[in-house]
C-alpha cells in the first residue's frame, strides 16, 4: 500500500526562486501516463524542450512569456502576478512540438503530458475562454476554473484550477476514478485516470489536509499539502479540507482512460449534499472583472 512519502512530492525549490521547482514523471509515480512539472524562470530567461510521443499542456502560473514553436508563435501569454489574482492562460502542445519559452519579467509555469498517438492542434487558452463553475454548498463551496476540459480537442490530458476558501471542503462528497465503466448506451460514466494536486495557498502558512482511501482499506493516507507540494492520486476517493484562515488553490492535471472527468461518489457520503442549503459567499475567489482591472486578456 502506497505511504505519504509516495503520494507527497515535496518542492526542491523555495518560494520565489528561479529553476525547476518539482518534477513528477509517471514512472516516478508508478502509473502508466502522466507526468508534470513547475518551473520558474527570470526576466529573459529561456527554457527550450520537445514534446516528443506526448500531448502537452502550459499553464501560467503566475506573470508572462512568449513561446515560439514548430506549431506556431505566441508572443504574450500570461497576466496574473500569481494565482490569486486572476484567471489562467495557458497553451496546449500537440506531439512531436519543438518550443522554447522565453520569460517576460519572471514568470512561473505548470507543465503537464501525457503519451498519444493522436495529433491534434496547437492552442492558446485566454482567460475569457475558461469556464467557472461554482459546485457544493455550505462549508463545502469551492470554485472550479476548466482550462482543458472534457471536450477539448486533445487526447488524453484534462486541466482544472480549484480555489476552496479556507475552513471549507473540496473534491466533496469524497469521488473517484479508477475503473473505466460505460452505461448500456456506451457513455463513459467513470474513466480510469491519474491525477496530480498542485498547491498553493494565498498565505505562506496556509496548508491542507487530504485523504486518498478506498472502501476496502487497501489505500487510506492522509496527507499535509502546503504550497508547491504535489500529491498524487493513483486511485480512491480523495477529498480535501482547507485550513481555516487559509485560501487554497489547487491545480489538477489528469489522464486516463477517457478525456473525461466521469467519476463514482462514496455512498458513504453522498447524502450530505441534501443538507446543502446555501452558497459559500467567498466564492468565485477569482474572476473575470480581476483580469479586466489589470488591463484585459489577450
Amino acid at each position: 500500500m502506497p505511504d505519504t512519502a509516495q503520494l507527497l512530492v515535496r518542492p526542491a525549490l523555495p518560494p520565489g526562486t528561479p529553476g525547476l521547482v518539482t518534477r513528477v514523471t509517471a514512472a516516478d509515480a508508478g502509473w502508466e501516463l502522466l507526468g508534470m512539472e513547475v518551473r520558474r524562470l527570470a526576466d529573459g530567461d529561456t527554457w527550450e524542450h520537445e514534446t516528443g510521443d506526448c500531448e502537452a499542456a502550459l499553464v501560467v502560473l503566475g506573470g508572462r512569456c512568449a513561446v515560439r514553436s514548430s506549431r506556431g508563435s505566441w508572443p504574450t501569454i500570461g497576466r496574473r502576478p500569481h494565482v490569486f489574482a486572476g484567471l489562467p492562460y495557458a497553451l496546449y502542445l500537440p506531439r512531436r512540438t519543438a518550443f522554447t519559452l522565453r520569460a517576460v519579467g519572471a514568470v512561473e509555469v505548470a507543465h503537464a503530458w501525457a503519451p498519444t498517438d493522436a495529433a491534434h492542434l496547437a492552442r492558446l487558452i485566454t482567460p475569457a475562454e475558461t469556464e467557472i463553475e461554482i459546485r457544493g454548498g455550505n462549508n463545502a463551496t469551492r470554485q472550479i476554473t476548466n482550462i482543458i476540459p472534457p471536450g477539448f480537442d486533445c487526447d488524453r490530458l484534462v486541466c482544472v484550477e480549484v480555489y476552496t476558501p479556507g475552513g471549507n471542503w473540496s473534491s466533496y462528497p469524497p469521488h473517484k476514478h479508477d475503473v473505466h465503466r460505460t452505461d448500456a448506451a456506451g457513455r463513459v460514466v467513470e474513466a480510469d485516470l491519474e491525477e496530480f494536486y498542485y498547491y498553493k495557498f494565498d498565505r505562506p502558512t496556509g496548508f491542507a489536509v487530504q485523504r486518498i482511501y478506498t472502501t476496502d482499506g487497501s489505500l487510506d493516507v492522509t496527507v499535509t499539502a502546503r504550497t508547491d507540494d504535489i500529491v498524487l492520486v493513483p486511485e480512491g476517493y480523495h477529498p480535501v479540507s482547507a485550513a481555516y484562515g487559509y485560501t487554497c488553490y489547487y491545480l489538477n492535471f489528469l489522464a486516463g482512460s477517457a478525456q473525461s472527468l466521469a467519476n463514482s461518489e462514496d455512498v458513504a457520503h453522498a447524502w450530505v449534499k441534501g443538507t446543502w442549503t446555501a452558497r459559500d459567499p467567498r466564492v468565485p475567489v477569482v474572476t473575470m472583472e480581476m483580469e479586466s482591472e489589470a488591463g484585459g486578456s489577450r
